[in-house]
């Protein structure tokens, strides 16, 4: 079966996010009252399997975030 597949990667709480704060200060410095900004990859992709969240959660660990520094969400839908 086919899927559509959509994972977010942010970096865990605890730790900087160098890109977000200078995005945030770019944000306030134009008069937006933005606060704690983060940035999140965003990747999305077709897949083809019978066991999707088992391949996805490992493509995750291995290739798409680095389980120490990142957490995960993910998103998988039937392709029509």
């Amino acid at each position: 079966m086919k899927w559509r597949v959509t994972v977010t990667v942010r970096l865990k709480e605890r730790l900087n996010d160098p890109e977000g704060r200078v995005i945030g200060k770019a944000l306030r410095n134009l008069g937006y009252a933005v606060e704690n900004l983060r940035v999140p990859k965003c990747f999305e992709f077709e897949l083809e399997s019978e066991k999707p969240e088992e391949e996805v959660e490992e493509m995750c660990r291995k290739l798409l975030a680095n389980p120490l520094i990142h957490s995960w969400e993910y998103r998988i839908e039937p392709v029509s």
